[in-house]
Formats: structure tokens, C-alpha cells, sequence
């Protein structure tokens, strides 16, 4: 991480990944965006995963700290001015559980404050929608796109229907967004998929990170994973393994989301 002798620092939390190649072409490709543009501030990491935080010391002995942690070390190393910007999706649970740790230390400096995550703002739905449209292959009327998000029995979840209908309002036919765990679900990509006769897919995760969930629950080789339901409803399945954090308009929009906290 960046170090510098000022009382500025940019916390940056995500949920983090053990996927050490996919963490470095997502997380760090971000946190990288974010000090070369905010080169006068400290720029620190911190995961909300505990497992994740426990693996990585236990396996490869490399430490990340939690929100809490990061925030302690920061007060105690004097700085003053904390802007903590969060990669996560939407403002689901995750983000609330962030979101109580500023709370918690609102006192403890002069300045602390907290970005959105992606998905925020309509603005962010059309940017989104953008910048995942220059991504995706060009499709004919029985090819289509589907994303694979993680979802979430927090009402947040909404956001994904959301960017469902972004991508059709904004003229991207036959692109679908589901989740692992939420709705949309895999069977309702299905019905729509029958309805529009498509016959052939790309997969692609709707994830900061392609790590075990795209691997495994959206291109595992499982019967459950969603390119062997697909296949076995009959679809040809491609199959597109890249988060969102390596995509340059994606970190913009991050980056635009902290800035406006430092107004």
C-alpha cells in the first residue's frame, strides 16, 4: 500500500478474495487506480471477511486487517482526515456493517467519512450499463448474456432487478442479470430465456472478483453450477471469467464515488 508522512488516508474495503491472481487483477487493480490518482493520501486495505482474512494469514501468512482494525491503526498512527471507500456492489448488509464502524469512530478524527458502494445511484446503474456493454459479444436474436451477481435476503437486493431493466431501458437486448442468492434466480433467467427463444449464452460474473463463486457456483463442472443448468436445459454456454474491478470504467466509478465524499 501507498505510505506517505500526511494526516490524510483512503481506507479501502472489500470483501476480499483467497484468489490471489483474481485479487490481484481486481482489488489491487482498484487500490492502484486509487493512489495514482489521490497520490498525497495513505491508502490502506481492509477486508469485511473474517474466513477470508483468517486463510490468507494462515496459508500464505499475509495479514489484512479488518474495518476495525485498519481504523484503529490509523488513529493511532496520528492521521486525522479518514475517507473509507468501499468496493462493494450494493448497500446491502455488507455495506450497513461498514457503515457502523464509521459510527463507532466518528469521534476519533476530524474528518471520516464513507463512499457508496457501485450501484447507487440511477447515474451508476446507466454508467454500469455502459461500461459492461463494450464487454459483452455482440449477440443475435437467440444469443444472449447473462451476469451471475451474488445477491442477498436484504432488501438492497432490489438492485438487480434494477440493472436487469438498466440494460434494457438503455437498449442492450437479451442481457439478463441473476443472482446466486437473491432474485432473479436461475429459474427466472430461464423462463425469460425461453420466452426470447435464445439458444446460446455467455456467462459472466456480476462480482468485484471472479473467485469461488464465479469458479465454482457460476463455471464449476458441479451439476449445480449455472453453466451445467444451462446446459442441461439445452443452452450452449460461453463462458466469460473477468470481475468487475479489472475493468478501467468500473474503478472510475469508484473513484468519482470517493471524490464526492472529499467535497
Amino acid at each position: 500500500m501507498k505510505k506517505t508522512s500526511k494526516g490524510k488516508a483512503i481506507l479501502v474495503v472489500s470483501f476480499g478474495t483467497s484468489y490471489s491472481e483474481t485479487r490481484k487483477a481486481t482489488i489491487e487493480a482498484c487500490e492502484e487506480r486509487i493512489i495514482k490518482i489521490f497520490p498525497e493520501y495513505e491508502v490502506r486495505r481492509a477486508f469485511t471477511s473474517q474466513i477470508i482474512i483468517n486463510k490468507l494469514k494462515k496459508r500464505d501468512g499475509i495479514f489484512v486487517d479488518n474495518p476495525r482494525e485498519a481504523l484503529t491503526k490509523l488513529k493511532k498512527e496520528g492521521f486525522s482526515e479518514v475517507y473509507v471507500q468501499p468496493l462493494h456492489i450494493i448497500n446491502g448488509a455488507e455495506y450497513e456493517d461498514i457503515a457502523k464502524e464509521i459510527h463507532r469512530f466518528k469521534n476519533e478524527f476530524v474528518k471520516l467519512a464513507l463512499g457508496r458502494p457501485l450501484l447507487t445511484s440511477i447515474e451508476d446503474y446507466k454508467r454500469v450499463v455502459a461500461v459492461l456493454a463494450k464487454k459483452i459479444p455482440r449477440r443475435r436474436d437467440d444469443e444472449g448474456v447473462v451476469f451471475m451477481g451474488h445477491g442477498t435476503y436484504h432488501h438492497a437486493n432490489s438492485a438487480y432487478a434494477c440493472l436487469d431493466y438498466a440494460f434494457e431501458d438503455q437498449g442492450e437486448n437479451n442481457v439478463f442479470v441473476g443472482t446466486v442468492e437473491g432474485f432473479p434466480e436461475i429459474k427466472n433467467i430461464i423462463k425469460k430465456l425461453r420466452k426470447k427463444n435464445i439458444k446460446k449464452i455467455t456467462l459472466i460474473p456480476l462480482m468485484l472478483v471472479a473467485g469461488d463463486h464465479a469458479q465454482n457456483d457460476m463455471a464449476g463442472d458441479d451439476k449445480d453450477s449455472w453453466k451445467n443448468i444451462f446446459e442441461v436445459q439445452g443452452y450452449k454456454v460461453d463462458i466469460i471469467l473477468c470481475g468487475l474491478g479489472q475493468l478501467s470504467g468500473i474503478q472510475d466509478i469508484y473513484v468519482e464515488h470517493l471524490k464526492k465524499i472529499m467535497e
